[in-house]
């Protein structure tokens, strides 16, 4: 269902009250409310059943919430539990295998999605569903602009390894793992390098790292010649920006002190990654 202007939300931005800035650790009643619409819109009666199933089981409990074992209403008690629950990675959960299930299975998947990504904005809610995972986004722009065209570019078969990896480390910045973050996007960052070789044939060791793999994109013109000594800084910027920020911070033994990364420098390294991804992405499917 498309969201309307209703006349109390137009008031609400002429007085400077819409949210401007992206929140991670609650979901407001009326936003989860919205959420709730959305499925009595899309799911079925036996999707419910198979979403409180998976739960239920993931989580290692006999019911989501409050409900006679034996005599189960499934709808009343998914509902119940998200309406409910004060942890936000439960509540999380439940959006994201209920539109995963979504996605697989209604009609109106695409404008399911696209009004639950609007309800995140509208609310001011820093999660986005794409890809078939909730991850968390702090910019608009940089999400719209850098994020999403490199999951487009990665929903491809020769690149599963690399999305999955990027998908992953989106999913360690959502729950605050950095050094696990860095980790993920240093292998997707080289994973889509492998992807580009084995397409075109060009050979690299069973065990190259970032430096080589950057050396035979290079060496093969990914990059035609004309364009490598103008961005002689480029081949820099590769080799040093991801594989160093994850080898310093995540990629080697910490020592005595245990090693913080700041959430800004994760997103900031995940920012990095996805405009690598496009960049080699888009010169691939671009040279001859």
């Amino acid at each position: 269902m498309p969201i309307f202007d209703i006349f109390s939300k137009r008031q609400k931005r002429l007085r400077g009250e819409m949210p401007d800035v992206y929140v991670y650790d609650d979901l407001p009643k009326p936003l989860r409310v919205q959420i709730v619409h959305i499925w009595q819109d899309t799911l079925g009666t036996n999707h419910y059943k198979f979403i409180v199933d998976i739960l239920c089981r993931e989580y290692g409990v006999f019911t989501l919430a409050e409900a006679d074992l034996y005599d189960r209403n499934y709808i009343e008690e998914f509902f119940n539990f998200f309406l409910q629950v004060n942890d936000i990675e439960n509540a999380l959960d439940a959006v994201e295998l209920s539109f995963r299930v979504i996605d697989k299975y209604s009609s109106n998947c695409n404008d399911a999605i696209e009004e639950l990504n609007d309800r995140f904005k509208e609310h001011g809610v820093g999660y986005q569903f794409t890809n078939g995972r909730i991850i968390r986004i702090d910019s608009e722009f940089t999400h719209d602009e850098i994020v999403k065209p490199a999951l487009k570019l990665l929903d491809q078969k020769h690149y599963a390894g690399a999305q999955q990896e990027f998908l992953k480390a989106h999913e360690h910045y959502r729950k605050e793992n950095a050094k696990e973050a860095l980790s993920e996007c240093l292998k997707a960052f080289e994973s889509v390098m492998k992807a580009i070789c084995d397409k075109r044939g060009w050979s690299y060791s069973n065990n190259a790292t970032a430096k080589p793999l950057i050396q035979a994109c290079f060496d093969n013109g990914l990059i035609p010649s004309f364009w490598q000594s103008h961005y002689s800084a480029l081949r820099n910027l590769l080799e040093s920006s991801i594989p160093t920020g994850r080898n310093k911070l995540s990629g080697h033994g910490q020592g005595t002190s245990p090693v913080s990364v700041p959430n800004h420098l994760v997103a900031y390294m995940l920012h990095m990654t996805a405009s690598a991804i496009v960049f080699l992405a888009d010169a691939d499917e671009k040279a001859p």
